[in-house]
């Protein structure tokens, strides 16, 4: 608990700064873009529903502690707790969604649809301030050129039901983000993390008892230790990370690191599964890097994109 307590402060105090908010989230993306490999683990003896539940309830319990420990959930403002709620389920369809993907689909692939997400949330810009940045535009389809590279042509293994899972997933981040994006500021990320994660456990619970997604086992180790290191790792760090730094920058610029994902994951599951890469895949790295350099002037606008 101490250890999360300075991690938590240590991450909220980054964030609070636009470049040390940077430095949190590219350390963020790299623990994320592991997580598909802990959920391959994960899935080998559980479904993805009860994989998710189990990921967002064991990152919840240091979380709700420490927050209620530091009183954050003293502050009750209705708009932005129905907002948080929303946001919790949108977490849950996230996970939910995106997991299921990786059964019907290649790590690669689905972590590049997954990570479609700034796609979202530049087009929920344009709908709201009716105006649109012919820069971000122009980074946006420099990056998803670049993980189209690294992700390579889908092979026959990819199926209409893994490409809709993961594009939900997206979808359903993209949601999430504005929504945290347009909170009440007076609410910290633990005051946040400490409502979205609890409530995204409870709805992705409740759907694996109702679907009878199985839970692993108790001798599952090879699942166990892929679900406790998505729940510590990805989920803990990356994620709670990621919620302080969008509180700092735009959500469109978070959501476009979040590009760095497929690039981590593709490498990852070459090295643990022999799932190889294109060819191209440094091609493809290096114009996502410059498309995440040509968005950082844009990256702590006032806009909430």
């Amino acid at each position: 608990m101490k250890y999360w307590a300075a991690a938590q402060t240590k991450a909220a105090s980054a964030a609070s700064n636009p470049s040390r908010a940077l430095g949190l989230l590219a350390g963020a993306q790299i623990a994320i873009g592991a997580a598909a490999i802990f959920a391959r683990f994960a899935l080998t003896a559980a479904g993805p529903l009860s994989v998710s539940a189990l990921r967002l309830g064991i990152a919840a319990v240091p979380v709700v502690a420490l927050a209620a420990l530091r009183g954050r959930y003293a502050r009750f403002d209705p708009a932005t707790e129905r907002r948080l709620g929303f946001a919790g389920v949108a977490l849950a369809v996230h996970f939910g969604t995106w997991i299921a993907s990786l059964q019907h689909a290649s790590v690669a692939v689905s972590t590049l649809l997954v990570c479609s997400t700034p796609v979202f949330t530049e087009a929920w810009s344009v709908a709201r301030t009716r105006r649109a940045r012919p820069l971000v535009l122009a980074s946006l389809a420099l990056a998803l050129a670049g993980v189209t590279i690294v992700a390579g042509t889908p092979s026959r293994s990819e199926t209409p039901l893994g490409i809709a899972l993961a594009l939900c997933g997206a979808a359903a981040m993209a949601v999430y983000l504005i929504l945290v994006r347009a909170s009440d500021q007076r609410y910290s990320t633990l005051a946040v993390v400490g409502r979205t994660y609890p409530i995204a456990a409870l709805a992705l619970g409740c759907a694996a008892v109702l679907a009878r997604d199985g839970f692993p086992g108790v001798h599952a180790s090879g699942a166990w230790t892929g679900i406790l290191a998505m729940a510590l790792v990805s989920q803990l760090f990356g994620h709670t990370a990621i919620n302080a730094a969008v509180r700092v920058l735009s959500a469109t610029f978070v959501a476009m690191t979040v590009l760095l994902e497929p690039i981590v994951a593709a490498v990852a599951a070459a090295i643990v599964f022999g799932e190889h890469p294109a060819p191209f895949t440094a091609l493809g790295a290096l114009l996502v890097f410059v498309a995440i350099a040509l968005a950082l002037p844009l990256s702590v606008e006032g806009v909430s994109a």
